[in-house]
């Protein structure tokens, strides 16, 4: 063997090794760039929409994720304090590789009101009703809204639900909220309806779902927080 082959085979040996360094390194720059652009904005509604009647329920706080963290959600649930007629609302956030589009949006929804089914929730079909609206954030929701009744209860009681979706393209989350409110009493006999905890839920300041009680800038979906 010559000189130069010895060289030569030798200095390839290093280009090597460098390369494999250069791309490791490399490798390891995008992967902290990406997990670090991958944290995840907790969707909320802020105590100041919340007043006094509404609190977080820290119990029901939930979340998880997968894929070496690269897909996570992590869900807050907001009750009110009303034992006559209660109430409440889930804003669950999800941030996924590629960002769920509004087929996605709209199907994991309505499975998530369907779920509902296993608390005794029954919804009434041909009571729906789906549209679009603007949040406080700017955002372009889809939401639907179902009557039903809570069979968890005896006597049965007559609820409101709406499942509210929109992606957050600021935070690169995609943000669910459901709502049930209770708007019967027939355990007490009483007939009247209550719908005081359902417009808070629902409320706007453009009167989407109605004028008085329905229009309004503190609604929670309203003023849910996600960026």
């Amino acid at each position: 063997m010559i000189l130069s082959d010895v060289v030569f085979k030798g200095g390839s040996r290093e280009n090597k090794i460098y390369a494999a360094i250069a791309i490791f390194i490399i490798v390891v720059i995008i992967l902290t760039v990406f997990f670090s652009s991958n944290q995840l904005t907790e969707a909320k509604i802020e105590d100041c929409i919340l007043g006094d009647i509404w609190r977080e329920d820290l119990g029901e706080r939930d979340g998880d994720s997968q894929l070496m963290g690269l897909e996570k959600w992590v869900s807050y649930t907001y009750r009110n304090n009303d034992s006559v007629f209660p109430a409440y609302v889930t804003v669950t956030s999800m941030k996924t590789l590629f960002m769920m589009n509004e087929d996605e949006l709209r199907d994991q929804t309505l499975e998530t009101i369907k779920k509902a089914s296993e608390q005794g929730i029954v919804i009434d079909e041909d009571t729906k009703v789906n549209g679009e609206r603007i949040l406080f954030k700017g955002h372009k929701t889809m939401y639907i809204i179902y009557d039903g009744n809570d069979t968890s209860k005896e006597p049965n009681e007559k609820i409101k639900i709406i499942g509210e979706t929109w992606n957050c393209g600021t935070s690169g989350t995609s943000i669910i909220c459901i709502g049930v409110a209770q708007t019967t009493d027939d355990k007490h006999n009483n007939s009247e309806i209550n719908m005081t905890h359902w417009t808070k839920i629902i409320r706007d300041k453009e009167g989407t779902f109605g004028l008085g009680d329905f229009k309004g800038d503190d609604g929670l979906i309203f003023n849910v927080v996600c960026h």
